[in-house]
């Protein structure tokens, strides 16, 4: 009884709030200038930068040639015998180079997986990813994230890529539209760090010039 009691009382302050409505006290609030500092570099430099910042790595490619290269060294130095990648186009492009890059076996628990994205947003450091490029598994599932990115799906603002993404589809947008902000680092209550708890541990960016 009590419950409902305090239902009520709630619901009853809403409708007396719609019923009784009150001036706007915030008449001169100004919509019009610009909330956050204008960006001191260019956008794809300033993705680097805040990416790093996050805790990700960031290469710079200058060509395809040059990304398979990159990744190739990395997978050495990194111990990976192969990545996880459901992308057809992107797997003939690895495996040309000699990179053995296969669908996962399993949903969850495999160490590395590679993906595409939909856009980079400067501002955070952010990678925006939605369910027409990538499975969630892969940039969830995995310990080790790698995204391959092009230097003109570098956008300064969430709301430019936003609308870049609507004219992208065709105005109807993915089912999962996902933007990871630096690499998974949820701290639990005993203060420790759980990898992989909300995403991929390691963050990779290979970002390949095509201005």
């Amino acid at each position: 009884m009590e419950e409902s009691t305090t239902k009520e009382k709630i619901l009853k302050s809403v409708r007396n709030a719609l019923i009784n409505k009150t001036d706007n006290p915030f008449k001169n609030t100004d919509f019009t200038t610009r909330v956050f500092n204008p960006q001191e570099e260019g956008p794809d430099v300033e993705f680097a930068l805040k990416f790093n910042e996050g805790g990700g790595t960031f290469i710079y490619c200058d060509n395809e040639k040059n990304f398979t290269d990159n990744l190739k060294t990395l997978m050495v130095q990194k111990g990976w015998e192969q990545v996880a990648s459901s992308n057809p186009a992107l797997n003939n492009l690895l495996s040309t180079a000699g990179i053995d890059a296969r669908p996962p076996e399993s949903k969850l628990g495999f160490e590395v997986s590679i993906t595409g994205c939909d856009f980079l947003i400067s501002r955070f450091g952010s990678i925006l990813v939605s369910s027409k490029v990538a499975e969630r598994n892969l940039f969830v599932g995995a310990n080790t994230h790698l995204i391959v990115a092009k230097s003109s799906q570098v956008k300064s603002e969430i709301k430019e890529a936003l609308s870049a993404l609507k004219i992208k589809y065709s105005g109807s947008l993915p089912s999962q539209i996902t933007m990871i902000t630096g690499a998974e680092n949820t701290t639990s209550f005993t203060r420790s760090l759980p990898a992989g708890a909300i995403g991929s541990k390691n963050l990779f960016v290979f970002m390949i010039d095509d201005a």
